[in-house]
């Protein structure tokens, strides 16, 4: 049974949704599933854009076949080569031996290094930057985007629909229920804390590499967005490349704070609640509390990216920083979080070191400044230390409103 939708007259939908798979490249959790979206031009010459994922292979080829109705497959184009797109391009190989390959030069490297392939080259097409390939109707125009987020990867332009198809750019966490275009979602509601998880984690570190596809993209007459992960967009696109362009500058989305603790034995929980008590009641409305022991990093990295103000809680462990709070930070220095601003809160029943340490750290990511004072305590924060936390609340509160 095929399970395709049209994006336009002679455009069709024929991905598949993944609601099985737990881990997304076997680390970031998808509790909503996945999609993998690939596309289906019909016209003088059918052209495929990209494949998906092994587990795909079958509903993807049932598909495949269902649109093209008996006729040959003249193309595939490889916009990404990482294997939850390429996965399937042996078997349509196979299953359409005419097919002709589109892609770059690293590309094809690519298709060497994961298959044993030996296409002729007579079936082989490398385009570089704005080489165009026609279909007859439709006029595709590719566009290299490097580390966006793997070094091979290309978009594609069609000109006549003016379709923008975007590989891993604009992509969202999220299996797609029927509904494969944002405007017939609530995207805010359902799916923007997906998209920017996925920006975050995937392609977050290669900030200036999607702005350098941005100033591409601005030259381009751009009517509809077709990723590679979640939704089509056909309306309200500025809204969406707005969140790209905010995200890729390392921009906050919201003034706000969000307050990262972690807590052997609950002392410094409940400052980094007591806190959050206080932060409350002084009106700070865009506020969030997680617990880096129980919360996927994943989504610690999204907020971090959400919020103009950070503050971490955490005891002194081994005379350095509780494990899991070092790990938060290795991970937001690995994905370039930039302009934010950190206060600290440290615990230590003999030897308090880890706001030391934390602040080392923080200090290697660009344009990141700590809010002083810190606030330190031994064992736990004791209602005679009040006015010490009110004042630590005072600093965050200033800075957020400033």
């Amino acid at each position: 049974m095929q399970c395709t939708r049209k994006i336009t007259d002679s455009i069709y939908w024929v991905g598949v949704n993944d609601r099985r798979l737990n881990l997304f490249e076997n680390i970031f959790p998808i509790p909503k599933g996945v999609s993998y979206n690939a596309y289906l031009i019909t016209d003088e010459k059918t052209a495929l854009l990209d494949t998906v994922d092994g587990d795909g292979k079958r509903p993807f080829f049932e598909n495949i076949r269902y649109v093209l109705d008996g006729r040959k497959l003249d193309y595939l184009i490889v916009n990404h080569m990482e294997p939850d797109h390429c996965a399937n391009i042996e078997n349509l190989i196979r299953l359409y031996p005419e097919v002709t390959i589109v892609g770059n030069s690293k590309t094809f490297q690519m298709i060497d290094q994961f298959f044993d392939i030996s296409l002729p080259e007579t079936q082989k097409i490398v385009v570089k930057e704005k080489d165009s390939l026609s279909l007859g109707r439709h006029e595709l125009h590719f566009y290299m985007a490097p580390m966006v987020h793997w070094p091979e990867v290309m978009v594609t332009y069609e000109v006549s629909e003016k379709i923008l198809f975007s590989a891993d750019a604009f992509g969202t966490f999220g299996a797609l229920d029927g509904r494969i275009f944002a405007d017939e979602m609530d995207f805010d509601r359902d799916m923007l804390d997906e998209a920017r998880r996925y920006y975050a984690n995937i392609v977050g570190k290669y900030g200036a590499q999607v702005q350098a596809l941005l100033k591409k993209a601005a030259a381009l007459d751009i009517r509809m967005l077709c990723p590679l992960h979640g939704p089509v967009w056909r309306e309200n696109l500025d809204y969406f490349i707005g969140k790209y362009d905010l995200w890729s500058r390392y921009e906050p989305e919201v003034p706000g704070v969000v307050i990262m603790y972690a807590s052997m034995y609950g002392n410094t929980e409940n400052a980094a609640n007591a806190l959050a008590m206080m932060l409350a009641e002084d009106g700070i409305r865009n506020l969030a509390v997680y617990d880096v022991s129980t919360t996927h990093v994943s989504e610690l990295i999204s907020e971090a990216f959400k919020y103009s103000h950070i503050v971490l809680a955490a005891p002194t462990y081994n005379g350095g920083i509780y494990p899991v709070m070092a790990n938060l930070l290795h991970d937001m220095k690995a994905l370039n979080l930039s302009n934010r601003r950190f206060a600290l809160m440290e615990n230590g029943t003999w030897a308090p070191m880890c706001g030391k340490n934390i602040k080392s750290m923080i200090e290697d990511l660009k344009n990141c400044t700590v809010i002083e004072p810190m606030f330190s305590m031994k064992s736990a924060a004791k209602t005679s230390r009040i006015g010490e936390l009110t004042d630590f609340k005072e600093a965050v509160k200033a800075s957020v409103k400033a």
